[in-house]
């Protein structure tokens, strides 16, 4: 089974059921689901500033655990610095939260699902599936 990085935003459009979903149906079934320990991060941080009751954060928590977390290793720490560096000096910064994203697909060589494609143009070697 091929396995694909779920970028932040597309993890929320099936979790809240948003019909954009529907765009990434065929790049995600029958894929073994990854996210970035910087994705879930970022999730649990909009479940805090948005004031998100226990219901609603117990079933991220049961989403979350559908999924394989790639958590920080040093190969990953090594990447990051390579996308973040390249990316400055293209004149185009990656944001921290991307750029540790982009390192995580980077290091397990796979492809990253994301509404936000341009957030990662021209990233050496990155596949990016986008239909945003």
């Amino acid at each position: 089974m091929d396995a694909v990085i779920i970028d932040t935003d597309v993890f929320s459009f099936f979790f809240k059921q948003d019909s954009r979903r529907g765009l990434y149906v065929d790049d995600v079934v029958g894929r073994r689901l990854c996210l970035s320990f910087m994705s879930v991060a970022e999730l649990r941080k909009r479940a805090i500033v948005r004031k998100w009751g226990r219901q609603r954060r117990d079933r991220l928590d049961t989403t979350l655990r559908r999924y394989v977390i790639l958590p920080y290793d040093d190969a990953m720490a090594r990447c990051w610095p390579e996308v973040s560096a390249h990316r400055q000096q293209q004149g185009k910064p990656i944001s921290c939260g991307d750029c540790w994203i982009a390192a995580a697909a980077l290091r397990h060589g796979l492809p990253l699902v994301s509404h936000n494609g341009d957030h990662y143009v021209d990233v050496p070697n990155l596949r990016v599936i986008s239909h945003g």
